[in-house]
């Protein structure tokens, strides 16, 4: 027991330091990994904002595109209903009207021709013809918007199919002096006008442009999809106003299909915004093929030092063991297994200084084969030898506690190191021994031991040669008294007492 324990003693710093080296190694590819997962979130949040700046741009541009083109069709419509007002535009001929009205409105190809309804509705003038064919928009939504509410201005109806082709259409209210509706003056922006728009664009087939009225009305779209022209995103109770404010942006599903998007809205204040996407897996397409390699590499680097660590503590456990091996060859008795009178002399130095220090007693038991050259002349040395290891055994049981150390001294001579044993402590230990031993030889050992006992508590200047030499003379006093007895040496009176 007492051995395995010193062995276990001896082993710890080895097995701490193999620890440490693993711990060490852990420690260490956990702080890279961290260090290389911040950088690479850091990577992740630069991909996102330039592309969330980028997107920013374009629905910037597409805005401001848009509503240029909607202020300038909206100044042609304002030339019209103040012309509408002049006293002599009813007493003019058809072609002098025309060109009153028409001769600075704005002409495109995307643009529709504009045209002008009476109070109930009837067509009136229309820009592409003197003679208009009959027609009545008394039930469009434009039309009753601007007949009920005199402060309407400029109205954006939804996407509709107006004079053969979808278009927006832009209105405004003629009232005369008296604030009386007169009528409505209308025309249109195609389809078209977008589609060129957004084909000059670079952007990649899962990408989206979504123009919307201040009412989230889906005003166009693209990619373009009918069914989703002039939908009313008020209507989905997940996707509030809050989701996407002016200026704002949104990561995640949009209101309009199930694709993870990066949506970045303009922040201008025309009648018309932009909403701009960009799918997540191409916005951190990059980032991830480069999270991708970094953290194959980090990965192998890390199985790289752990493995090496792991490696290490294998050879500084191998090596331990060589060494504690080794100590134990060289600290122990052969044929005894106990320790041997080298390891005895450090262990007594050890304790003379520790018990000096805590101003403890230290007990020493000197004990020694009784007739033992005449049994090993008598029967050989090899029952002399058995006769040694038995003794050995019956030490090693009695002495259990983990400071004690029995050694083998010299030849057939042993010597048990009892630190913080008091003399009375000490004695019954060597019964205890002497009793074994005793025990034993009446089973046909045929030997007997004697005990010599000391104990005091050292003090400055004292060697501890004193005390080995104070348990040395009791064994003697034991032996001269008959043997197979414990005697206890006086060191006060220095003498010797049964």
């Amino acid at each position: 027991m007492l051995s395995g324990w010193r062995e276990v003693r001896a082993r710890r710093p080895w097995r701490i330091s193999a620890k440490l080296l693993i711990i060490s190694s852990v420690v260490t590819v956990i702080g890279f990994s961290a260090i290389c997962v911040n950088v690479m979130l850091d990577m992740r949040r630069g991909e996102e904002a330039l592309a969330r700046q980028t997107l920013e741009n374009l629905a910037t541009t597409i805005e401001a595109d848009v509503s240029r083109n909607i202020e300038i069709y909206d100044l042609s419509l304002k030339a019209v209903v103040n012309n509408m007002l002049l006293p002599e535009i009813a007493a003019v001929s058809k072609p002098i009207r025309h060109l009153i009205l028409f001769d600075h409105a704005t002409t495109a190809r995307h643009f529709g021709a504009i045209q002008v309804f009476d109070a109930d509705g009837r067509l009136t003038i229309d820009a592409s013809t003197l003679d208009p064919q009959p027609e009545n928009r008394g039930d469009e939504e434009y039309f009753r918007v601007h007949r009920d509410n005199p402060d309407v201005g400029l109205f954006i109806s939804r996407p509709m199919l107006f004079r053969g082709a979808y278009s927006i259409v832009l209105s405004r209210r003629i009232s005369d002096t008296d604030g009386g509706f007169m009528g409505v003056v209308a025309g249109s922006i195609r389809f078209s006008y977008f589609h060129e728009l957004f084909e000059r664009l670079s952007l990649d087939p899962e990408d989206t442009i979504t123009v919307l009225k201040r009412d989230r009305t889906i005003m166009m779209r693209r990619p373009f999809d009918l069914d989703v022209i002039g939908r009313n995103l008020g209507d989905q109770e997940v996707w509030k106003p809050d989701n996407l404010k002016a200026g704002g942006s949104f990561a995640g599903q949009g209101p309009i299909d199930g694709t993870p998007r990066l949506y970045v809205r303009s922040s201008g204040t025309n009648p018309l915004f932009v909403v701009a996407g960009k799918p997540l897996g191409s916005v951190f397409a990059l980032w991830q093929r480069e999270a991708l390699r970094i953290g194959a590499v980090v990965l192998a680097l890390a199985l790289f030092v752990l493995g090496s660590a792991i490696v290490l503590a294998r050879e500084i456990g191998r090596r331990a063991e060589a060494e504690g091996r080794l100590e134990e060859m060289a600290t122990t008795d052969a044929l005894t297994g106990l320790r041997n009178r080298r390891k005895f002399d450090n262990v007594i130095d050890i304790e003379w200084r520790r018990a000096m220090r805590q101003k403890t007693q230290v007990a020493l038991l000197m004990i020694d084969a009784d007739h033992f050259k005449a049994y090993n002349d008598t029967f050989g040395h090899q029952a002399g030898d058995q006769v040694l290891v038995g003794i050995a055994i019956c030490i090693s049981d009695s002495v259990r506690r983990a400071g004690d150390c029995p050694a083998r001294y010299g030849g057939e001579e042993f010597a048990v190191l009892l630190p913080n044993t008091s003399v009375t402590e000490a004695f019954e230990v060597a019964e205890t021994i002497r009793g074994k031993v005793q025990g034993w030889s009446d089973g046909g050992a045929g030997s007997t031991v004697s005990c010599g006992i000391a104990s005091l508590t050292p003090t400055a200047g004292m060697d501890w040669a004193v005390l080995v030499a104070a348990a040395d003379k009791a064994l003697y006093a034991a032996k001269a008294g008959g043997r197979n007895q414990s005697v206890v040496a006086s060191m006060q009176k220095l003498s010797l007492v049964a």
